[in-house]
Formats: structure tokens, C-alpha cells, sequence
């Protein structure tokens, strides 16, 4: 595994050379590793993309030393969203409360890293551009669907209750998995979980909206396409605390 505290870059992509980086480090992880499938991965060229690539930034972590692209984010704002008809998530989740803020929103969405990068430093430098990203266009609200893995919701059961019980968001904030394919994340009392055992199985994304203040919105979705079992997370930027804002500005250093 390379060392990959001190040397690794972060960008926007803006060549037609990093954007294919991007769709194939997808690919990789999206549908070799977990099994995605759909329309938007190309197994013939091997590259994952969709409709709303061409309206977003995509931002990509770059290990210095062998020029690769090693992790993404793919960073949708709501003047783009508009361009493209709604967000990503709006294929999940009813985001009424949130577009009828008044409020600037962000989405976040598509984050992967290469395998043999996972557990080091490279989110905490994607993490520390967002930060800067967010003030450059002065974002009140971050938010994005973020993923267990696997589609069986009774194995999840324990962790998707926690989030409901202890993490739900706000009313003005609460965005609901759409009727037709509502999960809910209501599953097991609460006298029942043990919130030790049950943190254990978040994701590490959600626990770094979590750590920030992010909360989750009212239902899951099942995404049979992508074999996931899929949570909308979200970050109201201006409420942050000085502590939360200090992490969240040097986010695992």
C-alpha cells in the first residue's frame, strides 16, 4: 500500500483524460466490486456514468507519485441541478423541504476510492476541498445519498434503527424516501439495539456527516441496481459548531 499521507493532490477535473479516470475508478468500484449494473455502466469500455455527469464538478484525489487518479466526488449544485432537470437523489428521496428553502444547496454524490487507498488520508483531503468549495459558493446546506452495502434490510436492521432513533434530521431539514419505495429505518425498539455493536456497521461516510452534525432523512431505499441499501444524509453548513467547523475545515488531519 503506498504511503499517502503528504502526496496526494486534489482538483477539479477539467480534462477529458481525468473525466474517463473518474468513470472507470467508478466502474471498478461501483460494478466490479459491488455489482452494480443499469444502464449507465458500459462493461464493454469499462466506465460508470449517467445523465448528470455533464453537470457536475468532479472532484478527484491524485497520488503524486504515480499520477493516478485514487478517489472522487461528483459535486452537483442546485443551479446546475436545474439544468439537468432535479438532483440524483430526487430518484429516491422527495427533496421539497430542502428546494423550498430558499437555501443553496449542494449535492454530494458518487464518492469511491481505489481499493488499496481506502483507510488512509485520501477522503480527509477530498473532505478539506469540499470545505473550500462550499465557501466558494456559499453553501447553506450539504446533502447525498450514502450506502450500506448489500440489500438485505434485516441485517441491517439494527444500524438504519439507530440512525432513525438517535440521528433523524430536523423537520425543515427531513427528506423522505419516496412513497413507492419507502424503507423504513424503524425496525427494531430501542430498548433492543445495542448502539455499540450497531455504529460498528455505518459506513464511514455517514459517520463523517454524523461527526460533523449531518443528520438522516425519514426512510431508506433499497437500490436493487446497485446492491445497496441507500440512506440521505444531511449537513446544514451555517449551523455548524466552531469544534465541528474546525474538524470539518481539517478533516482528518
Amino acid at each position: 500500500m503506498p504511503s499517502i499521507t503528504e502526496n496526494i493532490s486534489v482538483k477539479i477535473a477539467d480534462t477529458p483524460e481525468e473525466l474517463e479516470a473518474v468513470f472507470r475508478l467508478r466502474y471498478d468500484v461501483f460494478a466490479r466490486e459491488l455489482g452494480a449494473d443499469g444502464p449507465q455502466i458500459n462493461h464493454s469500455k469499462r466506465l460508470e456514468r449517467d445523465q448528470f455527469d455533464e453537470f457536475s464538478d468532479h472532484l478527484i484525489a491524485i497520488d503524486n507519485h504515480t499520477r493516478e487518479v485514487v478517489g472522487v466526488y461528483r459535486l452537483l449544485r442546485d443551479e446546475k441541478a436545474r439544468h439537468a432537470g432535479q438532483f440524483y437523489s430526487e430518484n429516491e428521496y422527495d427533496l421539497s423541504v430542502l428546494k423550498n428553502s430558499g437555501r443553496t444547496l449542494l449535492e454530494l454524490g458518487r464518492s469511491c476510492l481505489r481499493r488499496d487507498y481506502r483507510g488512509g488520508s485520501v477522503i480527509f483531503h477530498l473532505w478539506q476541498q469540499i470545505s473550500t468549495y462550499v465557501e466558494q459558493y456559499s453553501i447553506d446546506v450539504l446533502f447525498g445519498v450514502a450506502s450500506f452495502s448489500g440489500t438485505d434490510v434485516e441485517r441491517l436492521a439494527e444500524p438504519l434503527s439507530l440512525l432513525n432513533q438517535s440521528y433523524l434530521a430536523p423537520r425543515e431539514l427531513r427528506v423522505r424516501t419516496r412513497s413507492a419505495v419507502f424503507q423504513s429505518m424503524d425496525l427494531i425498539d430501542p430498548s433492543l439495539i445495542n448502539r455499540q455493536t450497531a455504529m460498528l456497521q455505518v459506513p464511514s461516510l455517514i459517520k463523517a456527516y454524523l461527526r460533523l452534525g449531518g443528520r438522516v432523512g425519514e426512510g431508506a431505499f433499497v437500490d436493487r441496481t446497485f446492491n445497496t441499501t441507500d440512506v440521505c444524509c444531511v449537513l446544514e453548513t451555517k449551523s455548524l459548531t466552531f469544534s465541528q467547523r474546525k474538524r470539518y475545515n481539517h478533516y482528518g488531519r
